[in-house]
């Protein structure tokens, strides 16, 4: 049987955006633009590169999420990926990293997979523990953070780098891997590849196609909540020091003041 590779993908904000909540205090997605979660793309990258090392390997890219999330979708396809699959549905809405991790598991097993590739976080919420409940929830094992991976005989094989040694890193398949931003730039779709893109099949999937009830998803079965929010103070005008050969002094004197030095 050929190698099923599963990658998970976000639809996010643009973090260049002003990003605000909305009247329930969830992330307003209504008035900034999205775009597939950037730490995402190189675990698309690591899917693809281990589907080009074996043979009739498929590549199925899946996201939760509102309309616009086909995007992200989109994205990934013309990146390389094979298929896409969009779980959307109205209560969803306001899902935390426990009911996200719920109905990505539900639409994977539904897909088939024997390697799970997800990004290290997302450029939103930036939790990274999403890779870690996702395997709990399947069953499978983890080898997350990793910056080097492949796949042989069964077998994914991981490096994680930390601060002060690298391990080596491998589990059985199924499993699941999330990967870092030092695994590799990911590519750029060329036009070949947007214009395949529009041909590939993306699956829609609800709830009810993954037998779960609207209340173990959503704001209605979130394990965290936002209780208040405030917007950002406006930025004020800086202390302008004029140079007037006390420079350097009144510099000082304001670093010290705020404690800089």
């Amino acid at each position: 049987m050929s190698l099923r590779i599963v990658v998970c993908v976000k639809y996010v904000p643009d973090a260049t955006g002003d990003r605000r909540f909305a009247d329930d205090l969830t992330v307003d997605r209504d008035d900034v633009d999205g775009l597939l979660s950037e730490l995402d793309e190189y675990a698309v990258e690591q899917a693809l590169q281990i589907a080009e090392a074996a043979e009739g390997a498929e590549v199925t890219v899946v996201t939760v999420g509102p309309e616009d999330a086909k995007d992200a979708l989109r994205k990934a396809l013309s990146m390389g990926a094979d298929r896409a699959v969009h779980v959307e549905d109205d209560d969803l809405h306001g899902s935390d990293v426990m009911g996200t991790s719920l109905v990505l598991a539900k639409a994977i097993e539904k897909t088939g997979y024997d390697l799970v590739v997800c990004g290290m976080a997302s450029t939103d919420g930036t939790m990274g523990v999403l890779p870690a409940v996702l395997a709990e929830r399947l069953g499978v094992a983890q080898v997350t953070l990793v910056s080097e991976v492949s796949v042989q005989d069964g077998i994914v094989r991981g490096r994680r780098d930390g601060d002060t040694a690298s391990e080596q890193l491998e589990a059985s398949l199924p499993a699941v891997v999330s990967v870092t931003d030092q695994s590799g730039e990911a590519r750029y779709p060329s036009f070949k590849g947007i214009m395949a893109a529009k041909k590939k099949p993306v699956a829609s999937l609800d709830l009810s196609d993954l037998d779960l009830e609207a209340e173990e998803v959503g704001l209605q079965g979130a394990w965290t909540v936002v209780d208040s929010a405030a917007e950002r103070p406006a930025r004020t005008a800086g202390t302008v020091v004029k140079d007037e050969g006390e420079g350097g002094k009144q510099l000082a004197e304001f670093l010290a003041g705020q404690k800089f030095i």
